[in-house]
């Protein structure tokens, strides 16, 4: 299998911004995680000063949401960003946004609801680009709360944390499938998703479940290397060593039980590696960018 020459930036959200594929939380375009260092390593990772494009399909608020982002951009003195509003099928195939995507140097998804970029992008030449370009052309993809959670192949688009320890509560499809074998979930901590991920990693446990708090996020390079950014915890659920799922066996709706489910808990400084299993302490909670 190739490895990517680009890198993802997962990033797990900001206080009150939601996701609305859960009906209970409203969307909010407060972007203050970025005054905690987070764009500036995104801005960083994305060359200080190459073309930005940002993407605010998954967001019902586009306009504020990318006039914020346009600002914090400058804020940190990056003007060369764009922003691609696409709102259907039709717009993604629009060929000056298809062109824009040949020239970025990373993109960025906004938060709102993951299932409006599977559904608008999934199988058309936007996506293939973007894809092709991640792989080997060094193109960083980053994205915040949905942003973030559409990334891998496997994508959590629908359960309420109080109803998650409920077998079928949690609603996974494909999502823009650039890594595998991983499942990210945003909000990670402010809104109690532990069971969600864990039936999420349960009924797929080749995958590594990714959980990210709120102003935190996660660098991946090589579909392998996480390292872990912000001000939060990331938490990794591991389902490579279940010994006991009753998953298959009890009813929709009926509480579930997993055995040797395994859980790491990372902040700035630590990094992982994903294929291996390996928790790496590093040296230091160094700011992200001086």
């Amino acid at each position: 299998m190739d490895i990517p020459t680009g890198r993802l930036i997962a990033i797990g959200g900001a206080e009150d911004k939601g996701t609305e594929s859960e009906g209970h939380y409203r969307e909010h375009s407060n972007l203050h995680f970025f005054e905690l260092g987070i764009l500036k390593r995104v801005n960083q990772e994305m060359g200080g000063d190459g073309r930005i494009e940002v993407i605010t399909t998954a967001s019902s608020i586009p306009a504020e949401v990318a006039e914020n982002y346009l600002q914090a951009f400058r804020k940190i003195g990056n003007d060369n960003v764009g922003v691609l509003n696409i709102r259907n099928r039709d717009d993604a195939r629009t060929p000056e946004w298809v062109e824009r995507m040949k020239h970025a140097r990373g993109i960025m998804f906004s938060g709102g609801d993951q299932l409006r970029l599977t559904t608008i992008f999934g199988g058309t030449e936007f996506l293939d680009i973007l894809q092709r370009r991640y792989l080997g052309d060094g193109l960083v993809v980053a994205g915040t709360s949905a942003g973030a959670m559409a990334m891998s192949n496997t994508m959590i688009y629908q359960g309420k944390s109080d109803l998650a320890h409920l077998k079928g509560e949690v609603k996974i499809t494909t999502g823009l499938a650039f890594m595998k074998d991983v499942i990210i979930d945003s909000h990670f901590d402010k809104r109690g998703r532990f069971n969600r991920l864990a039936q999420a990693v349960a009924s797929n446990p080749s995958c590594i479940g990714i959980g990210l708090g709120e102003d935190t996020g996660v660098i991946i390079t090589q579909s392998n290397h996480l390292e872990t950014i912000g001000s939060g915890a990331v938490v990794l659920v591991d389902g490579r060593d279940i010994r006991h799922s009753n998953i298959t066996e009890v009813p929709v709706g009926t509480p579930i039980s997993v055995e040797n489910l395994r859980v790491n808990i990372l902040v700035k400084g630590n990094s992982y590696q994903l294929k291996e299993r390996h928790f790496i302490p590093g040296i230091g909670i160094e700011s992200e960018v001086e």
